[in-house]
């Protein structure tokens, strides 16, 4: 069965799933990074459906995604599995199409000046939050008011262009700007974290900088609140006022009609432990299967091992520019001159290189944007004496340097064990915490020193699908 019939919010997420009947098994090259989910491209090729647990009241999925679910604020937060469950519950103005091109979602139809600096936007009909209140202009005015306080790649951008973003009526409201913004579309529609997702106005009116308490979107799905349990469980229900498209599903455009009445989000943060789940028939999907397990989930007949995003992620190391020692340029590039980014992806998904490869450029290699201007630094052997030169000459005073580790989450462990070791090895003092993800998420907004609740560097995977849209340029050039 072509990905294409499964729920567009599931298309993107396979990994590995269990498949309680004979037919052919598809077995390509898996892309065993974290970070992928909803958002990212559709799973290529034919595959079965994933199993379905039945009961008499509901079809339901049971589904062991990439990381727990501590917090529920899609805009506050930039945690891809906040996103990918949020996807479910709020719907966006736009969605990413399986081209990379924003199409109409929530909205019926735009409108723009010849001047380029006013556009009018109008909501297509029958849109309802799960509440029962229709959807309406001057909720759209105050959640996008919250996303561009929140959004550095484009959000503050447009924000800071914005001379008026006002509510003409229920269904139209319009975005007056001091100078044209030609992707503005792409913008609204950005598979990246935080998207720019509607919620109610009472909810939008919440403080950026503070998590929503209440959980009412207009998307497919409803968050079963009462029945969530961070770090066990989270539980969606469709909600059988969405109406979809007309649209075939794309991506995250077009009709999302959903073919289960529930979702349970089932947290196994032991590989071994979902790896026994999932030949058991305890659970039918899981996310992000550890390399090592792939060999032996292979080997049985019942399930289905197969790649979830043909662009894979892109490892990062992220430096705190904003205190000692890496607010000096000197001792970033020292660490440049050190990294070896095969100790990393080999960390991560073994010695296979049909696997990974070495990325000396920002953007995906064999697209229009790769280029590997600037990054000389992360070529040829390692300059592990030259590094530690560097830092001396930074000032580098001996001062701990706190690395943040999620344990429960097997990629950004791996990479949080190299990183400890490249900066013990250039002589740095490491204060190694080893968190969960959901702590490392909300830790790493945090703009305060390091001895103060910050923290100096944290490993992570993006999507190269959200990095390499042409909408991000401005933010990674500054």
């Amino acid at each position: 069965m072509n990905t294409a019939n499964l729920p567009p919010v599931w298309q993107a997420r396979l990994k590995v799933f269990h498949q309680p009947w004979e037919g052919t098994v598809m077995e390509r090259r898996i892309l065993l990074r974290a970070s992928v989910g909803m958002g990212t491209l559709a799973a290529a090729g034919s595959l079965s459906r994933p199993a379905l647990s039945q009961s008499a009241a509901a079809r339901t999925l049971r589904f062991v995604p990439q990381a727990n679910l501590a917090n529920f604020d899609p805009v506050w937060g930039t945690q891809l599995v906040v996103r990918n469950a949020a996807a479910m519950v709020w719907d966006t103005l736009y969605g990413v199409n399986e081209r990379l091109e924003p199409q109409r979602q929530m909205l019926e139809a735009e409108e723009q000046t010849e001047d380029g600096k006013t556009w009018s936007f109008r909501l297509r009909e029958g849109l309802r939050f799960h509440d029962g209140e229709p959807v309406r202009s001057r909720d759209v005015v105050a959640s996008l008011n919250r996303w561009t306080v929140r959004d550095s790649s484009m959000g503050q951008m447009i924000r800071g262009l914005q001379e008026e973003l006002v509510a003409v009526d229920d269904r139209t409201f319009r975005w007056r700007l001091k100078k044209p913004y030609p992707r503005l579309k792409i913008a609204l529609g950005n598979n990246n974290v935080p998207m720019a997702f509607i919620m109610p106005e009472r909810l939008a009116r919440t403080d950026p900088f503070q998590q929503i308490t209440e959980y009412v979107g207009s998307g497919p799905m409803r968050f079963a609140r009462d029945e969530w349990v961070p770090g066990a469980r989270a539980v969606f229900t469709r909600f059988d006022g969405y109406v979809p498209r007309a649209e075939p599903a794309s991506w995250l455009a077009g009709g999302k009609r959903m073919l289960v009445d529930r979702v349970e989000w089932v947290i196994i943060p032991d590989p071994a432990t979902a790896s026994a789940a999932l030949q058991n028939g305890e659970v039918d999907w899981w996310e992000t299967p550890l390399t090592d397990l792939v060999p032996t989930l292979r080997r049985n007949r019942n399930i289905v091992v197969d790649i979830a995003d043909p662009l894979g992620n892109v490892g990062g190391f992220i430096f705190n520019h904003l205190h000692p020692p890496f607010n000096d340029v000197r001792a970033r590039r020292a660490i440049a001159m050190a990294l070896n980014q095969q100790d990393y992806m080999q960390a991560v998904v073994g010695s296979d290189t049909s696997l990974w490869q070495i990325l000396p450029g920002f953007f995906t290699p064999g697209t229009p944007l790769y280029t590997e201007a600037g990054g000389e630094i992360l070529k040829g052997p390692r300059d592990v004496a030259g590094a530690r030169r560097l830092l001396k000459e930074a000032g580098y005073d001996g001062r701990p340097i706190t690395v943040l580790v999620a344990q429960d989450l097997a990629p950004m462990k791996a990479m949080g064990e190299v990183t400890d070791a490249l900066l013990r090895s250039l002589g740095m003092n490491v204060d190694f915490v080893a968190t969960d993800w959901g702590t490392v998420g909300a830790r790493r907004a945090v703009k305060s020193p390091p001895g103060q609740g910050g923290l100096e560097c944290v490993s992570q995977l993006v999507p190269r699908s959200a990095r390499d849209q042409p909408g991000l340029l401005p933010s990674v050039a500054r």
